[in-house]
């Protein structure tokens, strides 16, 4: 059942953000129920995807995995490693400066950094679906963008250092909440030996 959920989830959200690069379908539905709206149901919907991921994902795992293949013990560093990088890109994205400038795209380098870790870490079906199939969406969505473009849009303006100093600290953050706080009470494992709120 958590698997379900969790395949759910992912087409859920997924779905979602495919539809983002169909351009002309975007666009009508826009001009059809306004930009607004548009967004609002963009956010909700994508958050219910994530929400049965993270639902699904945890009852797969408490009712017992489904091993395909077995990771070395020292995979489980992997993502502790590359987590951190991928934070700060994710973060970038949002608090743009020379990181987004190098990057172009941080939040799929942050995506992609963060699915091809955990896989490399996890053998399992259910972790293979959910890193895989993120991983699969990150590589098309950013093929997508050379062919797509927003006509008439703003640019983003970038900052410089005192953004990345900034994306450094809160990436950091969210980093160690992920670690500490997330990992443990979600998905039930773990990170850096300390569980959180010592459950």
């Amino acid at each position: 059942m958590g698997l379900a959920i969790e395949i759910l989830g992912l087409v859920v959200f997924l779905g979602t953000h495919v539809f983002v690069t169909r351009r002309k379908a975007r666009g009508a539905l826009i001009a059809g129920i306004g930009l607004g709206p548009y967004r609002g149901l963009f956010a909700l919907v994508s958050i219910a995807g994530i929400l049965l991921i993270g639902l699904g994902f945890a009852r797969y795992r408490a009712t017992g995995l489904i091993p395909i293949w077995h990771p070395p013990a020292w995979t489980g560093q992997i993502p502790v490693v590359l987590m951190w990088p991928a934070s700060i890109a994710i973060v970038a994205a949002y608090i743009p400066g020379d990181i987004k400038r190098t990057l172009k795209h941080p939040m799929l380098v942050g995506v992609k950094t963060w699915a091809v870790a955990h896989l490399l870490a996890n053998g399992d079906l259910g972790g293979i679906i959910l890193f895989g199939s993120v991983l699969l969406w990150a590589v098309y969505d950013r093929i997508t963008l050379a062919y797509r473009g927003d006509a008439g849009a703003p640019p983003i303006p970038l900052g410089g250092r005192r953004n990345d100093i900034i994306a450094l600290i809160v990436g950091t953050i969210l980093y160690l909440a992920l670690g500490f706080i997330f990992h443990p009470l979600v998905i039930g494992r773990s990170v850096f030996g300390s569980p959180a709120f010592g459950v």
